[in-house]
């Protein structure tokens, strides 16, 4: 049941992604959450459209698993936002430790303990 809800509360943050990076990056709200200026958000709103579609993927995946009662599929998949995260940390900010691999890591654990 936490694994669920974990794994569900995974792809919900990044549903959020998604809309930051496909609606709203070049929005003052887009803006902010990534701290980006007018300008590069102008110049790199296709990418960041790119990067919520992967995003989006990700989110409906996990959904998919839940709802197909698809353990395997769902470590996986928790695993890549997990991946992506230390990445994203490593590249880009710490913030996004917090908010991608913290959730997943909890997500991982919970669906491996069976509760």
């Amino acid at each position: 049941m936490i694994g669920t809800i974990l794994t569900g509360l995974v792809a919900v943050i990044h549903f959020y992604i998604v809309y930051l990076e496909m609606v709203l990056w070049d929005q003052p709200q887009g803006r902010k959450a990534f701290g980006t200026t007018v300008e590069f958000a102008a110049e790199s709103k296709v990418l960041a459209a790119n990067q919520g579609l992967y995003n989006g993927f990700l989110a409906v995946g996990l959904l998919f698993a839940l709802w197909q009662d698809e353990r395997a599929m769902q470590l996986f998949l928790l695993a890549c936002v997990a991946v992506a995260g230390l990445y994203g940390a490593m590249s880009v900010g710490r913030k996004i430790l917090f908010i991608q691999t913290v959730p997943a890591v909890l997500a991982i654990a919970a669906v491996l303990a069976g509760v």
